[in-house]
Parts: structure tokens; C-alpha cells; sequence
């Protein structure tokens, strides 16, 4: 038997399996994420499931270890309080990546089993164990039987022949692999790599290599453990090991001979991982920024790579550069022996241990118009943001880095390449003359009213700040009120031309512009209240959006729904359906006239 079928069959009730079984395999680890995580305990408590066995059952907090995003925090403490009442053990924010905390924790050794709800989890092949991805279902299972059923894949096999050429890193060795294969001649295999510089591989090469195995479409990328890879598992179980090893008259479904001494130094073009080419055909991209962290490349080795070429240099003019170690223990590692400072004196930002960019929920995203070189897996459009990836090995990212444009690490240039400023005064000047044309604004509006009997509704009430990231005026509006208790179902009621009226303070709190643009995005034609928080005061007016103060509301013996006129201009407020009025503050000279001017620009 293969690897793999060795593995499943030792974790079944058979003795020995082939290609196409499906079996029922034990899981040694189960495990799930803050990413899927939620989903996880809501079938296991919806289908009143009970916990096999918690020594094998774990969560990791790895896609959002800052805890900053307010729904990755409220699921980060739904599985909290679940495992306290289950008494599951949590790696929390403070921890890193849960697929290299398996290995490093015990949880995952040569020979055994893992499941989490990460696609990258046959990272676990680096050590000669069986690692998947699943979803929140199969996961669920697992946590309830400590068994999952499996269709045993074919298996492939690799041989890596030749020296390995200088400056060719583990990277650059998977994306030569990606070349040869794309993204789905290896699908659904388990594929198993030997040679004799193979053996040579590092925990950490081997790690960056399985990782990958994903992007080629593979069930898994298994090594044979050597002697350093032993000595890892074994201190980290605390227990003596034997490696899983393929019989000799093991049947494969391909055999490939491959000349590892033809690799280059390689980079993925933006949008996928195996468009693959030399970095030659790359150099001289200019670059906005460079990430170096995910699974693939977060490990010690590849920060002392970044220190090397790092040390003494400086981040080019422009370019920022985001560093993020995998595990807690790499970070503390990374401080303990200096790296930090070289990190930091070249300018260089770094974030606490975790998935980082590969996840929206922590740095290594990028903007509109940017180009990133990064270290990670994964580069699909809007992976990692809205600009453009390149996939390179640490040492190339950070060249790249120090030389403003994308280079290898032995050519750098004496001075980096800067940003040039470009100006297109024709532009300019349509913009602006675009932008003196606009039409005189009625100063009277009537529509229907919302009647709000609320005072101090805050920005946060208005416009959650989980949503400030929201720039598009178009977007906004459906989310207006939705933290406001009775209202939560206002954007989808609100009809363009609406009014509302409500209390004492509307808009107090943050400085936000969103929350008077929300109502813009809904075509509300104005806010009446008995007064206002003075910053949304000032953003609503240099917007033109209409607001106007009263003293005297219920004089016009107002109700939900009614059709009102208001009078910018002379301030009055009349109820249509009993023809009853009130003053309220008319507009001051200069709220008219930037009213009328269409905003303060």
C-alpha cells in the first residue's frame, strides 16, 4: 500500500484498502476554526450532539487573531463559551495558525489523522500524516463520532532528481511543481515526493511545499519523515514514533521523474497560483507592497530568510511591508533573537501570530490599483484584497521590498526605485469645471414622514461602525437603522422622499460621514429633530443634506406616516393631512447657499 492507503486503513476496520474505498476513518485530531467554528457548535447543539472525546477535540483562533472585526469577536466568544461548558480546549487570538499548532502541540504526528475547517489542513502531509479540510457538517461529525467517512484516493508519485540549484527555495521548488502540473493534473490524488535532496528537506520546506498541495488540486502532499521531523513530533507528542513508510511494491496510479536541478526562482502572475513563470519575466514590476506570513511561509526559516536580506536595509520610499510569523512561538522566537529590531529598523510592520492576509480579518490586504508580491497561497482576484499578487518565495518579497519593484534577493539595486507623481492638468481642469455645473435645489420638500420618538440616536445606531469600511455612497443605505431597536428593517421600508422627524441629539457620537450619506443613498429628502450631535450637524450641512431643528413637535399632532412640508428657507413645517404648522429654524445664509451649491465643494 501507499501512504495514504496505510494511514486510512490503520484508522478503519479493514486491514488493508485500495482506490475508491470508502471507508469510515478515526480521527485523531478534530478541529475547527473561528473561521466555520460557529457553524460547528450550532449543528452540534441544534442536533443535540454530544462530544466524543475533548482530548482530541480543539478550536483555533487564526483568521482574525486581532479580534478586531465585531463578528469575528462575537463567534470567537460563541465558541468560547461552548468549549468552556465542554471543557474543549481554545487556542485563542494570542496563538497563530491552527494547522501548524496541530503539529507543534502533538495533536497531529507521522502516521495520524486530522480534520479542520481549513482547505490547507493537508499541510499536515509535511510530517506524513493525513490532514483535510472539511466543512462545518463533516466537522460537526467528527466532534459528535470521532469518525468521518472517506473515499481513499489514488496516489502519485514524484521523483525530484538532480542537485538542488542555488537560490531555488522551497517556494520557488512548489511553484516549479505548479508549472509542471497546473491546477488540476494532480486532482483529487495523493501524491507522495521522494529524491535524495528530498530527504534533505527541512520541516519548514516541507511545510511550505504540502501546503500548496491545495493549489494543485491534491488530496494531500506527503513526505516520509526524516530524522529532524522524527525529533519534532516525537518532542512534541512526548512519546516515541514510527513514521508511516509506502511499501516497496506499492501501486501508483502515475510515476513522474522530474530534474530539480532545471528549477528557477520563481513568482505566480496576479489572479492564479499556478500561472506560474520565471522571475525573470517578472522583474522590474513596480510594487506597492509586500506581505510575507499564511501557512505556507510563516515559518522560522522564512523569517531569518527576510532578516538576511532585511539587515542593514531599508523599506523602499512608498512601499509598505507587512510581516506576520505563523505561530506565537515563531513570533517570540523572531524577538528573542533579534529579528524584530531588524524588521522594524527597515521599516517593516509586524502583526501578531496568525493567518493574516489569506484571511480578510488581519493585515496583508491590499487596495484598488495595488501590487503586492506576498508570500501566501493563494493570490485569486479579491483574495487579498482589490489589487494585484504576485506569489513569490520570503527572500523575493522582501527584495522586492528593499528594491521597490519585484527582484531576487541577489540584485538588489544601490538605490530603490521611487513612485513618480502624474499629472493630467486637461483632467484636472474638466473635473473641475464638471464640478461648478450643478441645478438650483427646491427650497421646500414635502413627503412622508418616519416618526422617530427617540432621543440621543448615535452614529452607531445610524450606521454601524462595523461597516465604515463602506466608501460607495450606493452601499450605504441599506444598512441605515440596523442598530436602532424597531427600525432594524428601515432601508427596506424607506421609500425615496421620505422625511424623518425625530428627537433631542440625532447623530451624536462618532464623526462619521456615513451616517448622514446613508440617507442620501435612500433618497430621504430630510431629517427634522428637536436638536443635533454638532459634528453631524456640520457633516449633513456641507453634504446639502436638509436638516432643520423644532421646538414645538407635537403642536402638529404628528403620526407615523403622514405627508408634512417643509420650507428651508422660511423654516416652516406644515402637516398636510390637519393643515397645522410649526416654525422650525430656518437655514442660515451659509446652510443655503451650500445647499444650494450642491455640498461644500
Amino acid at each position: 500500500m501507499t501512504i495514504i492507503e496505510k494511514i486510512i486503513a490503520n484508522h478503519s476496520k479493514f486491514d488493508k484498502v485500495k482506490p475508491g474505498d470508502i471507508v469510515d476513518i478515526e480521527i485523531d485530531a478534530r478541529a475547527a476554526r473561528d473561521f466555520g467554528g460557529p457553524n460547528v457548535v450550532k449543528h452540534i447543539e441544534n442536533n443535540n450532539l454530544t462530544i466524543d472525546d475533548v482530548n482530541k477535540t480543539l478550536f483555533t483562533f487564526d483568521t482574525n487573531p486581532t479580534g478586531s472585526d465585531q463578528k469575528y469577536a462575537q463567534n470567537q466568544q460563541f465558541i468560547r463559551m461552548f468549549a468552556r461548558k465542554h471543557g474543549i480546549k481554545v487556542y485563542d487570538i494570542d496563538n497563530g495558525i491552527g494547522t501548524h499548532t496541530l503539529m507543534s502541540e502533538g495533536y497531529s504526528y507521522p502516521g495520524s489523522t486530522a480534520l479542520t475547517t481549513d482547505s490547507h489542513a493537508n499541510i499536515l502531509g509535511a510530517i506524513g500524516a493525513f490532514g483535510q479540510g472539511m466543512g462545518d457538517k463533516d466537522i460537526a461529525a467528527a466532534f459528535n463520532s470521532g469518525k468521518v467517512w472517506f473515499k481513499v484516493p489514488k496516489s502519485v508519485k514524484i521523483n525530484l532528481n538532480g542537485k538542488r540549484p542555488e537560490g531555488v527555495t522551497a517556494k520557488d521548488i512548489v511553484l516549479n511543481l505548479l508549472h509542471e502540473f497546473g491546477a488540476n493534473s494532480l486532482l483529487s490524488y495523493s501524491v507522495e515526493i521522494y529524491g535524495e535532496e528530498v530527504d534533505k528537506f527541512t520541516l519548514d520546506e516541507r511545510i511550505t511545499i504540502s501546503s500548496m498541495g491545495t493549489e494543485m488540486g491534491t488530496i494531500i502532499v506527503l513526505f516520509t519523515p526524516n530524522k529532524e521531523v522524527m525529533d519534532f513530533c516525537e518532542a512534541a507528542t512526548g512519546r516515541e514514533l514510527q513514521p508511516v513508510i509506502a511499501d516497496e511494491d506499492a501501486a501508483y496510479e502515475k510515476v513522474f521523474e522530474i530534474d530539480l536541478s532545471k528549477f528557477v526562482p520563481m513568482v505566480s502572475l496576479p489572479g492564479k497560483p499556478h500561472d506560474t513563470v520565471n522571475i525573470i519575466e517578472a522583474k522590474k514590476v513596480k510594487i506597492d507592497s509586500a506581505f510575507v506570513g499564511s501557512c505556507t511561509n510563516g515559518r522560522m526559516e522564512d523569517m531569518i530568510a527576510v532578516a538576511k536580506v532585511l539587515e542593514g536595509r531599508k523599506v523602499a520610499p512608498g512601499v509598505v511591508l507587512k510581516i506576520v510569523p505563523s505561530t506565537n512561538e515563531i513570533w517570540n522566537r523572531c524577538l528573542d533573537e533579534g529579528l524584530m529590531k531588524i524588521f522594524k529598523d527597515a521599516g517593516a510592520l509586524v502583526s501578531n501570530a496568525g493567518c493574516a492576509g489569506c484571511a480578510a480579518g488581519q493585515v496583508g490586504q491590499n487596495g484598488p490599483g495595488e501590487i503586492t508580491i506576498s508570500t501566501g497561497n493563494r493570490n485569486f482576484p479579491g483574495k487579498q484584497g482589490k489589487g494585484k499578487v504576485y506569489l513569490s518565495s520570503p527572500a523575493t518579497a522582501e527584495a522586492s521590498a528593499v528594491a521597490g519593484y519585484i527582484t531576487t534577493f541577489d540584485d538588489i539595486p544601490d538605490e530603490p526605485a521611487e513612485f513618480t507623481v502624474q499629472y493630467d492638468e486637461e483632467k484636472e481642469k474638466r473635473v473641475s469645471d464638471d464640478a461648478k455645473q450643478h441645478e438650483p435645489k427646491l427650497t421646500s420638500v414635502e413627503g412622508r414622514v418616519w416618526f422617530i420618538k427617540e432621543d440621543n440616536i448615535d452614529t452607531d445606531m445610524i450606521f454601524h461602525n462595523r461597516y465604515l469600511t463602506i466608501t460607495d455612497i450606493n452601499e450605504m443605505g441599506q444598512y441605515t437603522f440596523d442598530n436602532l431597536e424597531g427600525y432594524e428593517d428601515f432601508a427596506k421600508k424607506a421609500r425615496p422622499g421620505d422625511i424623518v422627524v425625530t428627537g433631542k441629539n440625532f447623530g451624536s457620537g462618532s464623526s462619521r460621514q456615513q451616517a448622514v450619506d446613508c440617507f442620501k443613498s435612500l433618497g430621504v429628502q430630510a431629517i427634522l429633530a428637536e436638536s443635533f450631535g454638532a459634528i453631524y450637524e456640520r457633516n449633513a450641512i456641507n453634504a446639502a443634506f436638509p436638516i432643520m431643528t423644532y421646538n414645538d413637535i407635537e403642536n402638529l399632532k404628528l403620526e407615523d406616516g403622514d405627508k408634512i412640508v417643509v420650507n428651508f428657507e422660511t423654516g416652516a413645517i406644515t402637516n398636510l393631512k390637519n393643515s397645522k404648522t410649526i416654525q422650525g429654524e430656518k437655514f442660515s445664509e451659509v446652510q443655503l447657499e451650500i445647499y444650494q451649491n450642491g455640498g461644500l465643494f
